[in-house]
């Protein structure tokens, strides 16, 4: 790496601190499960004082070579922690006796980021092997990521420990589809024991990243709550026939590289791009919390880290529970 780009790195990682200080979310009030009890901010502080330094170090490396793994390691925290708790075990790969969660629907061809997490994972081994979980990696990683892009911190909870299993029948099945409809939505969420307000402040992370036109092609061609331009202007990248131009990529947001409100305004304006996200505003129940949102960011910030810090709690191995994995991808 070249002496300027080691020396950026740096001076935004002192800028990141200084942010996260002053924009730091008290988690005090929020619900938490019982094995979160035993997770601490300051778990690995005499363990393992590296770790975290470590992989802001690399998330921030990671996210400058290209913005949209910022989104990608947020993703790969959501779609872990909705299926059977945030354990690493979206990161366990296929074996000739093993099927991982990695081939379900919503995860293959699209889930990205595992090399990220493995490059920190071998780094930390080195520092202090057999200390930092997997599952803590991705967790914290997703809180930098959103860091980086201009989002909010709150305080990551460490002790996880990762899982010997997958489930990639509850990787099809508990993580929300672009396609569901409000009800839909709402009873995915509340599932994983969120409410409502709290569905809708998680939706938000749509405001970084980009989606492949299979996911909203059915939208921009059929759905009459789109705006007229928007969609044309996504029709010439996303063409109608099915299979054809699948892989193309087109921004979730019109910010997407920056995380902000915007997504809750443009939902006003009915540019959601996918079903479920215009779904948030459409004359039912979310769209006065999406109007709260879209005129005051700071709610949105405060909201939106608490209910990640809701969401780092679920299901988690403390404790003798589960291992701590050598390597993220496979079982020791």
């Amino acid at each position: 790496m070249a002496a300027s780009s080691q020396v950026r790195i740096c001076l935004l990682i002192w800028l990141i601190g200084i942010a996260s200080s002053l924009d730091l979310v008290s988690s005090a009030n929020t619900a938490v499960t019982p094995d979160s009890n035993q997770l601490s901010p300051g778990f690995y502080n005499l363990k393992c004082p590296l770790a975290l330094p470590t992989i802001k170090a690399a998330v921030i490396a990671a996210v400058l070579k290209e913005r949209r793994m910022g989104a990608s390691l947020l993703r790969l925290h959501f779609h872990d922690c909705f299926v059977q708790g945030c354990d690493a075990s979206v990161l366990l790969k296929d074996t000739t006796t093993f099927k991982g969660e990695q081939s379900a629907l919503p995860n293959v061809n699209s889930l990205r980021g595992y090399d990220v997490i493995d490059n920190i994972k071998a780094q930390l081994e080195k520092w202090c092997p057999g200390v930092v979980s997997c599952a803590d990696i991705v967790a914290t990683a997703a809180r930098d990521s959103v860091v980086v892009l201009g989002g909010p911190a709150w305080d990551v909870r460490l002790g996880r420990r990762d899982s010997t299993t997958a489930n990639l029948s509850a990787a099809n099945s508990d993580l929300p589809s672009p396609f569901l409809d409000l009800s839909g939505l709402i009873a995915a969420f509340e599932k994983k024991n969120f409410s409502v307000d709290e569905m809708v402040a998680l939706s938000g992370a749509h405001t970084i990243g980009q989606s492949r036109c299979s996911l909203f092609r059915s939208r921009i061609y059929s759905e009459q709550n789109i705006d007229p331009a928007y969609a044309r202007s996504l029709q010439g990248q996303c063409p109608r026939t099915s299979g054809v131009g699948d892989s193309n990529l087109s921004p979730i947001d019109t910010t997407p590289n920056f995380f902000d409100s915007t997504y809750y305004r443009n939902l006003m304006n009915k540019k959601g791009l996918f079903h479920s996200d215009q779904q948030l505003f459409n004359g039912g129940s979310t769209d006065s919390k999406v109007s709260q949102y879209a005129s005051n960011p700071l709610l949105f910030r405060i909201d939106f880290a608490n209910a990640m810090v809701k969401m780092g709690n679920l299901g988690t191995l403390t404790g003798t529970q589960g291992q701590i994995r050598k390597v993220c991808s496979s079982v020791n």
